[in-house]
């Protein structure tokens, strides 16, 4: 399982209509949003975990930060945004990426950019649940160092099927690809 399928499956779908309603969309809408989001963002994950720092940070992030309440309680999102925007910072590296991948996601969804401004810190918060909750179960784990796009029985597993694009078992060419459009489309 991906983590789009983990957000999308979350509490059987309450956590996707919570969110959804927090920026005035639909299930449907919240749906296609994050289909375009969670990809892009998954890419900027693997890209901070290349470094033994950004490994550590987001190690350390999943054992204190307490981001498994947003996949485990639908209404924990509404607190969401700060700590989203914060992860954001980390994972996206500063706001202008993080509009210009709202731009792109609003040409490929039709909706609003201002709109998946405001999801976006939420998805960023959902991912961090997500990888919480499987790091909780003790199935979380990557050494720093190890082969992208390797398997690893955790974090890899779960970022991988967004970002291998192309499905050749690598998921370098991918990550760039997706860095470069979102720097690209501005």
């Amino acid at each position: 399982m991906n983590i789009l399928d983990v957000i999308m499956n979350a509490q059987g779908g309450n956590t996707v209509r919570q969110a959804g309603a927090q920026v005035g969309l639909s299930e449907a809408e919240t749906a296609t949003a994050l289909s375009a989001l969670v990809p892009a963002l998954a890419a900027g994950f693997q890209r901070n975990m290349q470094s033994p720092d950004g490994l550590t940070g987001l190690l350390g992030a999943l054992t204190g930060g307490g981001h498994q309440r947003y996949i485990d309680d639908p209404t924990a999102l509404t607190g969401a945004t700060a700590d989203g925007n914060g992860i954001l910072g980390h994972v996206l590296g500063g706001k202008d990426v993080s509009r210009a991948l709202a731009d792109r996601a609003s040409s490929q969804t039709g909706i609003s950019p201002d709109v998946l401004k405001q999801l976006l810190p939420i998805a960023a918060s959902l991912m961090m649940g997500a990888f919480s909750r499987q790091h909780a179960q003790g199935g979380l784990s990557m050494a720093a160092g190890a082969t992208p796009g390797a398997s690893s029985g955790g974090l890899m597993d779960l970022l991988t099927p967004l970002v291998d694009r192309n499905r050749d078992g690598s998921i370098i060419d991918d990550v760039g690809g997706m860095i470069g459009k979102v720097f690209g489309g501005r």
